[in-house]
């Protein structure tokens, strides 16, 4: 599933083409992804003006000038591709409908978003812009990690006196909103913290690595245009290319890279989910 890094990438990407432009026209190929679609959804797009692209946790955020907000959420392998408009060095000509084009947005401007999403598991809804941020997928999101309101102070008090391990702890959108498995696991070895580890027993110099850790990260896949493991793509079709600095995820077997530590990358499997670690340097 997308993290934070890579639909920040798409929300770059469409940005250009979207804010400030008017919908010429919106359509909606089916009645639902993984929910139902608001009614007269295509309606209710067409013709309304883009003010402004946001990125919220995992969600993209349209917001338009008729007062609602388009939200999009990306699932496992939902795309937003733009064609018919210059994409960083290159105009990629509309391309053929594909099987799994399940709504198509046509600016007036002459760029297309095309939502492709072959296992469904994305999402589109529209909200009033007003109440936006209590919409029940908002409502209890966590503070932004490259944000203001993610600091030391707010990451020792979310995970004071819990007795879950910090990698489950750091996936609760509620702690901090948008992270995901493959940076948490970053993050952790970078900041020298077993995934293992009670959330609460961490001590104020190894919240303040960590919380240092997780703004780098998402830093550097932000500007490597994310990750691309089965099925991200940025706005212009690319892959992304951090994956290419992974340090530990997907690596087991492989040896550590920081140096003079001579162990090797192991995977476990915390609440259903691969935890890539170095055994002999993250405690």
């Amino acid at each position: 599933m997308p993290e934070l890094p890579e639909v920040e990438t798409v929300r770059r990407g469409l940005a250009p083409v979207m804010e400030g432009q008017v919908i010429a026209r919106a359509g909606v190929n089916r009645p639902d992804l993984r929910w139902p679609f608001p009614r007269d959804m295509a309606a209710r797009l067409t013709g309304a003006r883009v003010l402004a692209l946001r990125r919220r946790a995992k969600y993209l955020l349209a917001d338009l000038d008729r007062g609602e907000t388009l939200l999009v959420h990306l699932g496992m392998s939902g795309r937003m591709l733009v064609s018919g408009a210059p994409v960083g060095r290159f105009v990629h000509d509309h391309p053929a409908p594909e099987k799994h084009d399940h709504v198509v947005i046509d600016m007036a401007g002459g760029a297309r978003i095309t939502f492709n999403d072959p296992r469904r598991f994305g999402a589109m809804d529209l909200m009033a812009t007003a109440g936006a941020d209590a919409h029940p997928l908002l409502a209890k999101l966590g503070p932004e990690p490259l944000g203001n309101g993610f600091h030391e102070t707010h990451l020792a008090s979310a995970l004071a006196g819990r007795r879950t391990p910090v990698k489950a702890a750091l996936l609760d959108q509620r702690i901090v909103a948008g992270l995901g498995n493959i940076y948490v696991c970053e993050a952790l070895f970078r900041a020298g913290i077993s995934p293992r580890r009670l959330a609460g027993t961490l001590v104020p110099a190894r919240i303040a690595r960590l919380t240092a850790a997780i703004r780098a990260v998402l830093t550097e896949a932000i500007a490597a245009g994310g990750s691309s493991l089965r099925d991200y793509r940025q706005a212009d079709g690319g892959p992304g290319y951090f994956q290419h600095a992974f340090d530990v995820y997907g690596r087991e077997g492989a040896p550590c890279r920081k140096p003079g530590c001579g162990g090797r990358i192991a995977r476990i499997v915390q609440s259903a989910r691969s935890s890539f670690h170095c055994p002999q340097c993250q405690r």
